[in-house]
């Protein structure tokens, strides 16, 4: 059975390629019926995506519409990594990570 690698040791090339199967994945799991299952790769989706994503391209105080959930928007409060941390614009104000996969810049 092969070893699972984390996200941030691959290339470019493994990543894009690893993104590609996961999306297989989820369209046959989404096809099954498989919800579930559907989400968590569609999440590995994101994750992988982020790593391919360059950190320095966010800035902290800067508004980001987060992908997938129109009308919501993101401050950042500082990166970490692939994380955006900071607070929704729309929610309860409590801070929370995303990855930064899933901000879109405002136009």
């Amino acid at each position: 059975m092969q070893q699972d690698r984390r996200y941030s040791t691959m290339t470019e090339h493994e990543l894009r390629e690893e993104i590609a199967s996961l999306q297989e994945k989820a369209r046959k799991a989404e096809q099954m019926g498989m919800v579930n299952e559907f989400a968590v790769l569609e999440r590995k989706v994101v994750m992988a995506r982020a790593y391919l994503s360059n950190p320095d391209m966010f800035s902290p105080g800067e508004i980001y519409e987060i992908e997938g959930d129109p009308g919501s928007f993101f401050k950042i409060d500082y990166i970490n990594g692939v994380f955006a941390w900071g607070y929704r614009l729309n929610g309860d104000g409590q801070d929370e990570a995303l990855p930064i996969s899933m901000l879109k810049w405002l136009k």
